[in-house]
């Protein structure tokens, strides 16, 4: 298991998921993963996309879990975007993870929707794509670079979606959503290239605990805001158990939420990694996926 990777990350995932499973981690995380995307159905149809590919004699595959998510198997990130149909915002750049957490959360329309770490704005436009730009959808953000970054994504993509620059954390309590997306700052283990020759400098255990407070003050908040008897979903692109179970586990505690156990089409085709809770999801890195966490949460008082 010999790369870039820092030596206390291998042993923290060996004594999490076994000298086996951590090996194989170790060896997805250097993988120079394919181009996805997902089609935006704001401005196009899956059809559309398909043809449009065959005609320039583009190679790509599907995934089982959702019809607008294209995995490209002959092109570059620089040469897709090049492409008519990334310029138009006909289709949004996404790794094949981070399309998971909306399609978990099952965005309904006519409801007041929170994503609370909004920017750049893929999952925020996939759950204005998927509701057919007929929910209330509130994108919040701190950083006011990254945030006008998310307005551009937002407008490109056709979307209707208020912005607000805040820290989430900070969010009034007198707001309340019937459905939030939580895709937490993290320390972005799964989605480490191992090849990085920085990677033993910048990534730390300090790195890790400092986004550990960050995940629990942000989940509270979300709690809080959310209302009693409706959903929402927890994500990291992390694959480490105290970002992802185990800060799940400190609100379960409280006995304000339960956990809502995941299931949707296609979820067994996907490169699962045991978890710690029961009903959660966390996808282990290789060539089409990062690694990433899901759990989804109902507030019962």
């Amino acid at each position: 298991m010999k790369n870039n990777i820092p030596e206390f990350l291998v042993e923290e995932l060996v004594e999490q998921y076994g000298e086996e499973k951590a090996k194989s981690i170790v060896q997805g995380l250097p993988s120079k993963r394919k181009v996805t995307f997902r089609v935006n159905t704001l401005k196009s149809t899956t059809d559309e996309i398909e043809k449009m590919l065959k005609e320039k004699k583009i190679e790509f595959k599907t995934v089982e879990w959702s019809k607008e998510a294209f995995v490209l198997m002959n092109m570059t990130e620089k040469e897709m975007r090049k492409l008519e149909i990334y310029q138009d915002g006909k289709v949004y750049l996404q790794s094949l993870s981070s399309m998971l957490p909306p399609i978990v959360l099952r965005p309904k329309q006519g409801k007041d929707i929170l994503d609370m770490t909004a920017a750049p704005g893929g999952k925020t436009t996939q759950i204005a794509a998927m509701t057919d730009n007929k929910a209330n959808i509130t994108a919040c953000e701190m950083n006011k670079i990254r945030a006008e970054r998310l307005k551009y994504n937002i407008e490109k993509q056709g979307a209707k979606i208020y912005v607000m620059i805040q820290d989430a954390r900070k969010i009034d309590d007198l707001f309340s959503f019937d459905q939030i997306l939580l895709d937490a700052p993290c320390s972005g283990s799964g989605t480490l290239y191992a090849q990085d020759s920085q990677l033993k400098e910048a990534f730390s255990m300090k790195r890790i605990n400092k986004s550990i407070v960050t995940q629990l003050a942000l989940l509270k908040k979300a709690i809080n805001l959310l209302k009693i008897g409706q959903e929402m979903v927890y994500s990291t692109c992390s694959i480490l158990a105290c970002e992802n179970e185990k800060i799940v586990q400190q609100v379960i505690k409280e006995g304000r939420v339960e956990i809502v156990p995941i299931d949707f089409h296609g979820k067994k085709s996907l490169p699962l990694l045991p978890t710690g809770i029961e009903g959660t999801l966390c996808v282990k890195p290789n060539e089409w996926y990062e690694g990433f966490f899901v759990a989804k949460m109902k507030k019962i008082k």
